[in-house]
Parts: structure tokens; C-alpha cells; sequence
């Protein structure tokens, strides 16, 4: 037994790969942490502020040392700046990812666009009625038009009205919820705090600007514009993106595909599509496909091409096309080990830099696409929509040169591989459920389900990679609780098996027999990070259908191995919809007793969503099912 590599990874694929990587001396993400340690406290406590060139300055929060920053700032709020720059990160991250969906939207409409087309008219249409755009008498172009124009105002208008898509998308409780949250803060504080986001751009830079020296040094209107920009993200930039995307290439359909490094072919042109942006890798399966193309693979000696997914733009990919995914976050590099690779296709997000030197003990091509993301060491081939088909089948030609190049010797593809059933948009889980919300509220009455979980997130080495996930997944579904999810959770569970009919056996007796009442298993995959925003929209949907507030809802959402800004993002506007959300790692924030109020109590007498922390799965899911059988009950008058 190799105890070693079982703390780092839960997945014995994975475990067979580090320890090739370590007989070979392939350096990982593992071996690099291990190098950091001990990591620095005052960072770990969220103490440290780097925001002018006075410091860094550093906080003792056990009062042993320095009370205040040169600047005077305390604890509190150099922990209240920190944290919202993370969220600012993480909005934009995500937020952007929206930005490029919807411009091409806009120039498909305009016949600017001839490499892609609208896929899905019934979402356009649909998308076009909740913005308030009268559909009747209009073409598909002009309605996309109008869909791609109110989207992008979104990012850049200038008055302080709601951005359409919050106004359109979220629930009307929520909606007056805060809007009477922010009378009463401003009242309260006797200045004006906003909540509800004016503009998705506009609330990451008010966060820059405020957290500049010298700006704003109260710890909750920090706060609070912390959630107001991540309520941007989830109600704005990433439902941008997941709207337009369906519409773009297709809203996702319920379909069985493969997970785990066994996906790779021994006899085929390997190459793994890896990163967040589903733009250019639609173009790469679809262009993959071309008969040219399959035999000038053949040419070069292999059986063909085989497409594979890593992360969440794996995640983008299979949940539209019968595409495998390779593994999550912590398998890019043994990906690369397995000498199978021909190429790694990257665009942005969560792609370690790493990977270029990796890549030079391997024949593997690591090919950078996006003019946003630099790796030195890499092939860059950027990418432009308007040659999207050129530029496809380019990156594609140069993986099949790249065949006769790979090593035999170095070849150690694992076995390991799953089948799992993925692409349950919002639409098709309200379709299995008969067209309404109906089933699962009369499951939720009669005691058959307590509740619902959502889990997303990364993966982070300082976690035996997946032990969570999966341990806090079958842990509530034991206790009939519905788990939903996207991200690297999602395809944590995929690998593990767990995304199957069969997996309804793992369940208590309620639950598993809904799952066979509407044949669904009782863990629905939903798709990549940006998606959580269809959990916003399926949570809005029931709220609305029961006429509650989200809060009132026995729902509860977890992200037990986070380890990006954009997880902070997706827990803030969690917490802000009315969802409480448990963490593991400890976020850096520990080191200001006032934030951790406003994000663990505050936070909850005022939104209905908080945020708890807790390491170990059986604790999580203790509290869990703890708050989701308090909600039901008083959702039900008990």
C-alpha cells in the first residue's frame, strides 16, 4: 500500500501516476507545495497588506505585535480589503468568461460571424422573454441582437439600475429582500450601501477603488461590496455566460460519458482540451470529426483522433458531445505523464504554468491559445472566433505531426475509467421532473427528500485530492439529501462512479426511490464552475414556484476542497441569494474576528445564507442536514 500517495489523491489513477512522477523525478503541484512549507502565517490569518508601498505591513492578531498597518489600518479591515480583492478576482475571472460568448452572440447577429451559429432557438427565445424583449414578429438574428446588446450593457452601463439579467433571472422575494436590505444598512450606517449590482464591470472596480489606500475602512460596507460584485457574477457575468453558451452551441441533454485517465488511447492521436473557455474547444471537436482529418491521423500511424476534456472546459465540452473527460484540476500534469498526450490545448484558468517543462520530458505539445494567457515555454496559437475553423484544424494538424514522435517506453496509461451520466441543465432536470418544480417540492413534503446540497469547487493539494468530495456526496445522499453540482466536484464524482443510475443504491430509502420513480441518479452533474449560476436559476425557480425567498428553501451548498478566487466568488453570492455554504480550506480571514461575524452571523440574520467551516465530511454533512431539516420543517409549518 502506498500510504504516500494515498494523502495526496483519493483516485488510484492518480495515485499510479505520482508514482511514476516520483520514480522519474516529475516534478507535481504536490512536490511544489511540499517546497513551500511552512507557509506564511499572517497570509494564512488574511493579516498582510500589500496595498501600497509603505508595507507590506503585517497584523499580530494574538496582540503581540503591531495593532495597525502604517497606514492605521487594523486587522479588520486589511482581512475585509483581502477578501474582497479575492472576490473581485474571482468575479472577473468568471465574469469575463461571459463577456466573449455574448460578443460573439452579437456578431453571429450581425453576419459578422460565420464560423459559428445559434444552436438553440427556444433558449434565445426563452432568454429574450425574461429581459423583458417582445419576441413576437422577430427573427432568430434580431433577437439574438437584442439578447447580445442587453448582455453587454450589463458589463458597462453608467445609471444605478439592477443589470437586466438579475432583474430578468432572480427570484422576486430575493429581489425585495435586498432592495429593503439596502434601505436598512444605509439608514442604519447613515450612508448609502448598495447591494444589487448596477453593472457587472463596475463592482470589481469599485472594489479595486475602494480598497486603494486611503479609501474605505469599514469592514462591512467592504463587505458588502464584496457581495454586491459576486451577486454580480452568479445573477450576472456568469449567467451571461452559461445563457449564451447554451444558446450558442446547445443547451446540455442528459448523455452517458466516460471519466478518468483510462480515456486516453494507446492507438490514438491523444489530445486534451483544458482550461474554462468553451469557444474555441467546440470548434475543436467538431473540426476533430472532419473524414480529411481522420485519415491524415491514420497517415501518421494512429487509429484515429480522440478528444478529451480536462477541468471545466472538459466539463463545457461533455456536457454538449459524447467527449471523455480526462480527470479534474489535480490531473492536468498526470496527464501528461501518461506519455499518451500529443497535446495539451489550453485557453484560461486554473492551467498551472508548470505544465511547459512538464511537457519538455514528454513529446507532448503545449499549445496556449488566448491572448489573455501567457506560459513561457508553451506554443502560443491564438486563437480569433473569425478564424476559428483555420485556426482548429491547425492546432489539430500539428497534434497528429506531433504521433510518431511519442516514446513507447514512457507510455503508462492507467486502466481507470468510469461511465457517467452528465448534462442536466436546468431545463432537463425541470423536464425529468414532468415541467415543473412540482415532484420534487411534493418529495421534499412527503419526507422522501430532506433537502438539496449543492457542491462545487477545485481541487487543492493541501486535500487528499477528491477524499472529500466524494465522502461528503455519499454521506448525503445517504441521508436522502439530493446532490447537484459543478466543476472539479463533478468530475471527482464521475471518476469515482457515482454519476449513474446504479449509484441510487448508495442512497436512503426516500431518495432512492425517487430516483426511480423519475430515473435519475441521485447525483446530477451540471456542469462547469461558470454553471453554478444554473443552481441560482433552478433554486429561483422553486422559490418563485412556492412564492418564498430562496432562504426559506432547505437547500445548503459546500465547496470542501476550494482552492481559487472564483470559489469565493460562487460562496458570496450564495450566501447573498440566501444559501448557506460550507468551506474547507479555512479561508484566509481568520485573523478579524468582525468579518468572520459578518460572514458567519451577520450574514445570516440579514441574507439567509452564511458561511460555516468544518474539515471533517461527517461534521459537514452533521450541520448540513441539520440546517436543511430546520428549513423544511418551517417551510412546511411544522
Amino acid at each position: 500500500m502506498d500510504v504516500f500517495n494515498e494523502t495526496r489523491s483519493f483516485d488510484p489513477a492518480a495515485q499510479k501516476m505520482l508514482k511514476i512522477a516520483d520514480k522519474n523525478n516529475y516534478e507535481t503541484v504536490w512536490d511544489r507545495l511540499e517546497k513551500q512549507q511552512p507557509q506564511c502565517g499572517f497570509g494564512l490569518l488574511g493579516v498582510c497588506c500589500r496595498n501600497c508601498v509603505m508595507g507590506p505591513c503585517r497584523i499580530d492578531p494574538f496582540g503581540e505585535g503591531p495593532e495597525k498597518g502604517a497606514c492605521g489600518a487594523t486587522a479588520d479591515t486589511i482581512v475585509a480589503r483581502n477578501l474582497c480583492r479575492f472576490i473581485a478576482a474571482g468575479a472577473a475571472a468568471h465574469s469575463d468568461h461571459g463577456r466573449r460568448p455574448a460578443i460573439l452572440l452579437k456578431e453571429i447577429a450581425e453576419g459578422k460571424n460565420k464560423n459559428y451559429f445559434i444552436k438553440d432557438e427556444i433558449k434565445l427565445k426563452n432568454a429574450a422573454k425574461r429581459l423583458g424583449i417582445e419576441v413576437e414578429g422577430k427573427s432568430i438574428n434580431e433577437l439574438a441582437k437584442e439578447v447580445a446588446e442587453i448582455a453587454l450593457n450589463d458589463y458597462g452601463k453608467q445609471d444605478s439600475n439592477p443589470i437586466k439579467f438579475f432583474q430578468g433571472y432572480a427570484p422576486k422575494k430575493l429581489k425585495e429582500k435586498l432592495s429593503n436590505l439596502e434601505n436598512v444598512l444605509s439608514e442604519k450606517l447613515n450612508k448609502r450601501i448598495g447591494i444589487i449590482p448596477r453593472n457587472i464591470d463596475r463592482e470589481i472596480v469599485d472594489i479595486m477603488h475602494r480598497t486603494h489606500i486611503g479609501v474605505d475602512n469599514g469592514p462591512l460596507s467592504l463587505v458588502m461590496q464584496g457581495i454586491r460584485a459576486a451577486l454580480g457574477d452568479g445573477w450576472g457575468g456568469s449567467l451571461v455566460a452559461t445563457e449564451v453558451q447554451d444558446i450558442l452551441f446547445g443547451t446540455p441533454k442528459v448523455h452517458s460519458v466516460q471519466a478518468n485517465l483510462g480515456v486516453l488511447k494507446e492507438n490514438k492521436i491523444n489530445i486534451v482540451i483544458h482550461g474554462h473557455e468553451p469557444v474555441l474547444s467546440e470548434k475543436i471537436v467538431e473540426v476533430s470529426q472532419r473524414p480529411e482529418l481522420i485519415e491524415y491521423a491514420k497517415s501518421k500511424g494512429a487509429e484515429g483522433i480522440n478528444i478529451v476534456g480536462m477541468c471545466c472546459t472538459g466539463n463545457e465540452i461533455l456536457m454538449r458531445h459524447n467527449v471523455a473527460i480526462a480527470g479534474n484540476e489535480l490531473h492536468q500534469e498526470l496527464a501528461i505523464i501518461t506519455g499518451a498526450v500529443e497535446a495539451m490545448i489550453v485557453d484560461v484558468q486554473c492551467i498551472f504554468p508548470a505544465l511547459a517543462n512538464l511537457s519538455n520530458c514528454f513529446h507532448t505539445k503545449f499549445i496556449a491559445t488566448s491572448d489573455q494567457a501567457a506560459f513561457p515555454g508553451s506554443i502560443h496559437i491564438q486563437f480569433e472566433e473569425e478564424k476559428a475553423d483555420e485556426v482548429a484544424e491547425n492546432i489539430i494538424k500539428l497534434a497528429i505531426d506531433n504521433f510518431p514522435n511519442r516514446d513507447k517506453n514512457k507510455v503508462n496509461i492507467p486502466e481507470e475509467k468510469k461511465e457517467a451520466l452528465v448534462g442536466f441543465s436546468t431545463e432537463q432536470i425541470v423536464e425529468a421532473l414532468g415541467g415543473t418544480p412540482e415532484p420534487i417540492v411534493n418529495a421534499i413534503k412527503d419526507g422522501k427528500i430532506k433537502g438539496i446540497a449543492g457542491i462545487v469547487g477545485c481541487n487543492n493539494p493541501k486535500v487528499t485530492q477528491d477524499y472529500f468530495h466524494i465522502n461528503l456526496t455519499k454521506e448525503l445522499i445517504k441521508r436522502d439529501i439530493l446532490v447537484i453540482g459543478t466543476g472539479c466536484w463533478a468530475i471527482a464524482c464521475a471518476k469515482a462512479g457515482l454519476l449513474t443510475l446504479d449509484a441510487k443504491e448508495l442512497a436512503g430509502g426516500g431518495l432512492r426511490s425517487v430516483c426511480e420513480t423519475l430515473k435519475i441518479p441521485p447525483i446530477l452533474h451540471m456542469g462547469s464552475c461558470v454553471d453554478c449560476s444554473r443552481m441560482l436559476v433552478l433554486a429561483g425557480a422553486v422559490a418563485d414556484y412556492l412564492g418564498v425567498d430562496i432562504s426559506d428553501l432547505p437547500l445548503f451548498g459546500s465547496a470542501p476542497e476550494w482552492m481559487t478566487e472564483k470559489a469565493v466568488s460562487i460562496g458570496t453570492y450564495f450566501v447573498a441569494s440566501g444559501i448557506p455554504v460550507h468551506l474547507w480550506p479555512i479561508p484566509p480571514i481568520m485573523g478579524s474576528q468582525e468579518v468572520v461575524k459578518i460572514l458567519t452571523e451577520t450574514a445570516k440574520d440579514v441574507l439567509g445564507g452564511y458561511f460555516v467551516v468544518e474539515q471533517d465530511y461527517k461534521k459537514a454533512a452533521d450541520i448540513m442536514e441539520k440546517e436543511i431539516i430546520e428549513k423544511r420543517k418551517k417551510l412546511l409549518g411544522e
